[in-house]
């Protein structure tokens, strides 16, 4: 959990999304991911989206160990289930006393977040994958500018970005 809450956050991945994300859809070069059967209420199957990755998302996959030869899942870079990441972002949320916070709220800070970098609408969608405006703006509700993480004391813990 401690990559996967801050990379949903700056990546504005969804739950399911990324514990399917795969190194090998891993563009490190263009920074962006390829999303392989993105929610679409049109599409459900074969909606392969890439998404731009900001450098606060990168830096995380950057520190996240390879595994290599651990079978069916080796290839993904959160090898877990949906069922578990719940579970676990349920019991930290209890254990730390937040109320009414789902995991799908962190796609829409990430959201807003990138809207109070100063990034434009297009810009935005490229990371979030949304395809339209309608469906981008009810994710922002922009109040202030500027990097309210710049001084995160995890981001330090994370060490040097490596290449």
């Amino acid at each position: 959990m401690q990559y996967i809450v801050p990379f949903a956050i700056f990546s504005t991945r969804r739950q399911e999304e990324i514990v399917t994300i795969k190194w090998s859809n891993l563009d490190r070069d263009g920074s962006r991911i390829l999303v392989r059967d993105m929610k679409h209420p049109g599409q459900k199957i074969g909606n392969d989206i890439w998404c731009d990755l900001p450098s606060e998302a990168i830096r995380i996959l950057s520190v996240i160990p390879r595994r290599e030869g651990e079978g069916e899942g080796e290839d993904r870079i959160f090898p877990h289930t949906t069922d578990a990441v719940g579970a676990a972002f349920t019991r930290a949320c209890q254990f730390l006393q937040i109320q009414d916070l789902r995991f799908h709220d962190l796609r829409h800070e990430g959201t807003s977040w990138l809207f109070e970098q100063g990034l434009s609408i297009p810009r935005v969608a490229a990371v979030t994958g949304h395809r339209s405006w309608t469906s981008l703006k009810r994710y922002t509700h922009i109040r202030e500018t500027g990097n309210r993480f710049a001084d995160w004391p995890w981001h330090t813990r994370l060490g040097p970005v490596t290449p």
